[in-house]
């Protein structure tokens, strides 16, 4: 009978379940456990059936951890990628579900004071936070979260507080890995687009570019370089003015993959193919990469198992602080993937110039 009943919570239905179950993305099954207003009603009816067909309880389920007590954590976020967050959520749903806690979805933006919204997950009975990035370099945040006993892991930061559990990639590696990718086909003029100047992730991946250049000895020229902030309107403006230049690059690299997509519109309107007159590459691997024409050659960083990982390391951090044991803030670095698709090749001996057919 114990046997039984243990493969029955195993076999429990997740919040991706209930999702598949609706037709709606696991996010909208969020919202309507979290009880937000934003969801139509038919929407709400559809999830609300899907919960009660699949007996999807995670409340209950989240009683039952650590004892009885509920465990209620946040996942705060201020992300201007659509896709980057749809994978992270997916990740810390999914995860959140599993481990038996309830999840909550916040969203914040620099309209809203910083004591606000840490007064609002006090209020909430919130006992610990994820913060992906851009939150994860933001140290007033983090502050106010510590000032007020509510333990965060911080997600894809370039630098790990000491004092913080955190899951990341090595961003400096991977772009140095992209950059030799480039110059391996042959590319000596490659552009780059900076990705937000807040997140030290940005960083990390314009030296690792700088670090693969040196290396092969091809000065730095600052005019194929320009700054982007990770939206795809910023990319479609860096990519603008890169490709502007009298001797335009045959290769771009941009920080993420909505300004790599923008970056192909660009050329596409500049009447350029691509690879063949321009080479393209981005970074994160989200589904925009394979949504576009050319599918992108990208940097796969593992954004679900990362949000799956920072949630985890979070439910133990609280766990610990209930009397059980922990060996401190863990710093977990995954690994990252080069994936070649069809946006990138060997540079022509006669690239085409902007507005020539």
């Amino acid at each position: 009978m114990e046997a039984r009943s243990s493969r029955r919570q195993r076999n429990a239905p997740t919040i991706n379940d209930v999702a598949k179950h609706a037709g709606v993305s696991p996010m909208t099954v969020s919202r309507v456990i979290n009880g937000e207003q934003v969801v139509r009603a038919a929407t709400k009816e559809k999830v609300e059936a899907a919960i009660a067909a699949l007996n999807y309880s995670p409340s209950a389920a989240a009683r039952s951890l650590a004892g009885g007590d509920e465990t209620r954590i946040g996942l705060l976020y201020s992300n201007p990628s659509a896709s980057y967050l749809s994978e992270f959520l997916v990740g810390s749903l999914d995860q959140a579900s599993r481990a038996g806690i309830d999840l909550v979805v916040e969203k914040w933006d620099e309209q809203t004071a910083i004591k606000a919204v840490v007064d609002h997950l006090v209020r909430g009975r919130i006992d610990g936070v994820v913060l992906p990035p851009p939150l994860c370099d933001h140290e007033a945040m983090i502050d106010a979260l510590r000032e007020a006993g509510i333990p965060a892991v911080v997600v894809a930061t370039g630098h790990a507080p000491a004092s913080l559990a955190a899951v990341s990639i090595d961003d400096r590696g991977a772009a140095h890995e992209m950059t030799r990718h480039l110059i391996g086909l042959g590319h000596n003029r490659i552009g780059f687009i900076k990705g937000h100047p807040n997140l030290s992730a940005s960083e990390e991946r314009y030296q690792g570019y700088i670090r693969a250049l040196g290396e092969a000895g091809i000065a730095l020229d600052d005019a194929l370089v320009e700054q982007g902030f990770f939206t795809y309107r910023s990319g479609l403006d860096a990519a603008e003015h890169i490709l502007a230049r009298d001797n335009p690059p045959t290769a771009i690299f941009a920080s993420n993959d909505d300004m790599a997509a923008a970056t192909v519109a660009i050329a596409h309107r500049n009447g350029l193919d691509v690879p063949g007159d321009l080479t393209v590459c981005g970074f994160d691997d989200t589904s925009l990469a394979t949504t576009i024409w050319p599918e992108l050659t990208t940097i796969r960083q593992p954004i679900s198992a990362m949000s799956r990982a920072a949630v985890d390391l979070l439910v133990r951090h609280i766990k610990g602080r209930r009397g059980q044991s922990e060996d401190g803030p863990p710093h977990m670095l995954l690994d990252y993937e080069l994936v070649r698709r069809q946006s990138d090749a060997a540079p022509r001996l006669r690239p085409k110039h902007k507005g020539r057919k």
